[in-house]
Order: C-alpha cells, then structure tokens, then sequence
C-alpha cells in the first residue's frame, strides 16, 4: 500500500487548491495572520525537501528576513486550537478517500536532552535498544491504498505530572498521563463525536500490551475493531468454561486437532472466544469475540494473532482489513522521509500537537489533491 502521490520529488504545488484547503482547515483561526502563517507553514512542507528546519521552510516561501521567527512563534507561541482543525482535516480526507477502515500507528521520534515535553528512556522493539523519544499515536483513515493521518495524542510518562516540568512543557490540566490504549479509545470517542465522519472498524496492534484494555473498551462502546493481542493473550472457548489459555495455544491446537472450529479459509485459523471474567459462555452473548490467524506452516516469522468483535464477517474480510494496518505503517515512514515528522524543533505541548496537525495536512493535501467528494450517486451501495 502507498499514498496516491509519490513524494520524494516534491512535485509542483497547486496555489488555489492549497489557499482553498488551508482556508478550509484553519476556518476556525479569527486572526488573518494566523490563518496566513498556517497556509505559508503548509507550502513550505510541501514544497521544501530534505529536513524541515523553520529557517527551510521560510526560506522556500519567502525573502523577508523575520518569516523563520513568525513561522517558529505560528507553531510554538500562538494560542490556536488544533482539535478543530484536526476535525475539519478528517471531514476534508473522509470525502475524498472513502476510506474502509481507521487506523492505528505509533511513532518515535528520538530526542538529544530532557527538555523536549513527554521525552523518556524506552526500549524500542524493533531497533533492539533504549533511546530518549517523543511517542506519538496515531489516527488515520485508510481505503487500503492510502492511509491518512487526522488525530494525534502524545505520550507523556508518569514524571511529566510534576508541576515545574507541566509548566516549563505549558502541558495543561486536562492532559495526563495514560495508557495508551486510552489513547487511542480518546481520538476514536473524537472522530467519531467530533466530525459527523461514520464509525469504521478499527485496525490496532496492541501486541506490545494493553491490548485486554482497548479490546474491553471497544467492546462496551460496540465499534468495530480488529486487534492483534500477543501471543499469550488469555482467551477462553466461547462455548465451554474456563480454564482460561494463551491465544495461539488455543489456535494451534485447532491445527492439530483439525476440529471444525478451525474453519474459515485455507491457511486461517479460527475460533470464537471471550474475555475472562466477560461472563457465562455461550455463542449467541454481545461478548462475543472471533480469534484469528494466517496460519502457514513452516512459515519463518511467528503468526500474528488478531481478535475482533466483527463474528459475522467472512474471514477473507478480517484478513482484508488487517492489511490497513500494514499499509499505515508504510505511511508513517513516508511522513518521516519526506514530510518531517521527525523535525520538530520545539520543546512544549501545544508546539507539538500544532506540528503534528501541519504535517499531517500537509500529507493530506499531497495525497488527495485533486481528489474531489463524491455524490450520492457514485457511492457504491453495499449489500
């Protein structure tokens, strides 16, 4: 999967459509200057290659020799609110993509020193180390060929509730310290409240934990959602009482056993299950849930295990939307390499949802530029 446009050449801006699009994204500002600053912050992403320094970005837009400080102050300084411009972006990108699903995808962005709002020391999976990093989560639309970002919440570690550090960060009251499954159930709340955008299932991968919690939450809120849990996840049978078991245990034994229960697709393992502790078996209850795997034997890499609330839908449908997710990880290295996810120079919290909201307009607009709504008429009508 990849974004409509490729981006690594930076091709030629349209002006009337970017002025049209930035008008549309920062209605909300009241001060022209703002409005002017937010449009001039969007072409300069779009139009400046390599890093994305403020001093880049002025220089591409203009001459004048004070632009890089009115950019600097636009981001890190002025008191603009990013969640509306963050629903009208998802509004923008809803029309033009119709997209299949939501989804979600986490970024580190490494950091020098201790100043930088919510940097910590963690260990990172996939690089094999601990580095000092900003976390960021994700929320993004996807049709399966392009994925989106439209909300983002920033991870902020335990230590970063002390008063002086909430101060020198200007982290304000309402923003604390959460898991980050509460993460991402708070940007799914807002899309879904926030923009009048229809609920999608979810794409998530909790593998790394806390993926009992969103699970339970999505569950009680009745949204569709695709999960993959860790291997050791605790499931039960649906139709039999506990002991509870590890997920692919379960999933495997089907393999061995070539029960029904593993049917579905060739090379899919499934089977319906519950929570612990979700109540009385049985097949017909809301708690309900479908465990499943692409099971391929001799396969090099452990299976991904993924549950979902969906128990009616065809297994070539599960499988399709776990593709978003794939895809959406694509996304994130492109707003690394060519949008500059990684290059935000400011240490505070509003600084960084502001930037997080450009770049992820600047995105919007390269992907689906051109991009019109559709009517009524040319939507497909689904059985």
């Amino acid at each position: 999967m990849s974004s409509r446009r490729t981006t690594s050449s930076a091709p030629p801006v349209p002006t009337d459509q970017l002025s049209d699009f930035a008008d549309s994204v920062f209605a909300h500002l009241n001060r022209v200057d703002q409005r002017r600053w937010g449009h001039a912050y969007l072409l300069g992403l779009l139009t400046t290659p390599g890093k994305k320094t403020v001093r880049r970005l002025a220089a591409a837009v203009t001459d004048s020799p004070t632009a890089s400080q009115s950019l600097q102050q636009f981001v890190n300084s002025s008191p603009w609110e990013w969640e509306p411009a963050r629903h009208e972006l998802a509004r923008w990108v809803d029309e033009r993509l119709r997209p299949r699903a939501w989804t979600i995808a986490t970024t580190v962005m490494p950091k020098r020193g201790d100043h930088s709002c919510g940097v910590h020391r963690r260990f990172i999976p996939r690089l094999g180390q601990t580095v000092n990093c900003q976390v960021g989560v994700g929320l993004f639309l996807s049709d399966g060929e392009c994925a989106v970002p439209v909300d983002w919440r920033l991870h902020l570690p335990e230590h970063w509730t002390l008063p002086r550090l909430r101060s020198r960060a200007r982290i304000p009251g309402d923003a604390r310290p959460t898991p980050m499954c509460a993460d991402v159930f708070d940007m799914v709340d807002s899309l879904r409240r926030g923009t009048g955008v229809a609920p999608l299932p979810l794409v998530a991968d909790m593998r790394d934990g806390e993926a009992a919690d969103l699970v339970r939450l999505l569950t009680r809120q009745r949204h569709d959602f695709v999960v993959a849990v860790p291997a050791n996840f605790p499931v039960l049978p649906a139709d039999a009482p506990g002991p509870d078991r590890p997920a692919l245990t379960l999933l495997a034994q089907f393999a061995m056993d070539d029960t029904p229960a593993a049917g579905g697709d060739t090379g899919v393992l499934s089977s319906l299950v519950r929570l612990p502790g979700s109540g009385a078996p049985g097949l017909h209850g809301r708690r309900v849930l479908r465990l499943f795997t692409d099971w391929r034997a001799g396969r090099r890499r452990p299976a991904v295990v993924w549950i979902t609330n969906m128990v009616r839908r065809r297994t070539t449908e599960l499988l399709s939307l776990v593709e978003h997710h794939a895809g959406t990880a694509d996304t994130v290295g492109e707003l690394e390499r060519d949008f500059g996810l990684l290059d935000f120079e400011g240490r505070s919290y509003p600084g960084w949802h502001h930037y997080m909201t450009l770049v992820s307009a600047a995105h919007a607009f390269r992907a689906l530029e051109g991009s019109r709504p559709a009517s009524a008429a040319e939507i497909p009508v689904c059985a």
